[in-house]
């Protein structure tokens, strides 16, 4: 291996496929990233088994070459160098990096013990708007909770349709779904709606590696894995690769927890109800309880700790239907009205035990259920 690039692109590929990597004491190897020297083109690639990265950057290679390379070491040097051209080439099983007045020797291992990462069939995939994907991840990724008893919780729902995409979250205590909506740019070459559910882990990884800009990536799928692709500006040579295994098991019918219908209905102003409710969260005490309480005239928000204190406070809203006493966390509304850019938001209710909706006026895309604390 020998090859020479600028040591702000080799920083960007290090820094972005490290994170992957972690502290294993079952299977060191996983603590590395593989080096390899291809033609044109530098690869580094990063797994722990359940995600994958690889990255390609543009290089001059001298002689194609693979090395496993201890990530964390490897990130902190690359990331003191400066902004030249680096030289680095393999001698034994050791990394000789130089660059300007600097010379380090990193020992490595053989690539032969780093896993293989799984390969794909492209011939057939989707192919969408990276950013209106991120966007949309963005608003449901912290919605799931870790759970041994219902792993198909843990991930995020993908369903891919004729000519949109639905993501979706739940803890079983609140669910948010995020329809994108897509008109042009979008191929589904499956011929076919096509879903699957991804662990929490890999989305983070996703919205990390998606550009800002907008860029088409490319997903394909295996039996039980999925590749996400960027590609490089201009070319239609990959940039990144993340590889995923998928949740197995079926993602509960969510559907049918969704009200269709409502006994009370307000809508509210966003900024002024959120500064209200984090308000009486400060007096939520240790369960984060707030009280909703609605009449024909307004809304009445209150909470209280036998430690601290209480709070009461009332807002103006457009009210529909019962009178009505309710409880819920507080942190759990708020986590809704983060992913709302709307000024108004409907806030709709089942009574005082049934789950309740959280609509932003004007944007039919996004749905925010949460179950209320039982009185």
């Amino acid at each position: 291996m020998n090859f020479t690039m600028l040591s702000k692109e080799l920083k960007k590929g290090v820094g972005l496929v490290e994170k992957v990597t972690g502290k294993n004491l079952t299977l060191p190897i996983l603590d590395n990233l593989l080096i390899e020297s291809l033609p044109n083109f530098l690869k580094i690639s990063a797994t722990d088994l359940e995600v994958g990265i690889q990255w390609w950057g543009m290089c001059k290679t001298e002689k194609e070459g693979k090395l496993a390379v201890p990530a964390r070491f490897l990130n902190q040097l690359i990331s003191s160098l400066p902004d030249d051209k680096v030289n680095i080439k393999e001698k034994g099983n050791s990394l000789i990096v130089e660059s300007n007045k600097l010379k380090t020797q990193i020992k490595g291992f053989s690539a032969d013990d780093f896993p293989i990462i799984p390969s794909f069939l492209k011939e057939i995939y989707i192919e969408m708007d990276g950013k209106k994907l991120k966007d949309g991840l963005m608003s449901v990724v912290d919605i799931a909770s870790p759970s041994q008893i219902r792993p198909e919780i843990s991930g995020i729902y993908f369903v891919f349709g004729k000519d949109s995409v639905k993501l979706v979250a739940t803890d079983s205590f609140r669910l948010a779904e995020k329809t994108i909506h897509l008109k042009t740019g979008y191929k589904n070459i499956f011929g076919k709606e096509v879903d699957f559910i991804l662990p929490q882990k890999t989305i983070k990884e996703l919205i990390n590696i998606i550009p800002d800009e907008e860029k088409n990536i490319r997903i394909y799928l295996s039996e039980s894995q999925v590749l996400f692709e960027t590609f490089l500006p201009n070319s239609e040579h990959p940039e990144i690769n993340l590889i995923s295994r998928q949740i197995e098991g079926e993602y509960p019918s969510y559907q049918e927890i969704i009200p269709k219908t409502s006994k009370t209905k307000i809508i509210l102003n966003k900024e002024e109800f959120g500064k209200q409710i984090k308000t009486a969260g400060l007096f939520g005490g240790r369960t984060n309880e707030v009280v909703l309480k609605v009449d024909s005239k307004e809304i009445e928000i209150k909470s209280q700790d036998s430690e601290i204190g209480e709070s009461e406070s009332t807002m103006a809203a457009k009210i529909e239907g019962e009178d009505l006493k309710v409880s819920f966390n507080w942190k759990f509304i708020i986590d809704g009205l983060s992913n709302m850019k709307s000024s108004e938001i409907s806030f709709e209710f089942q009574g005082s035990e049934g789950p309740a909706a959280i609509r932003p006026i004007g944007d039919a895309s996004y749905l925010y259920v949460i179950m209320p604390i039982k009185i």
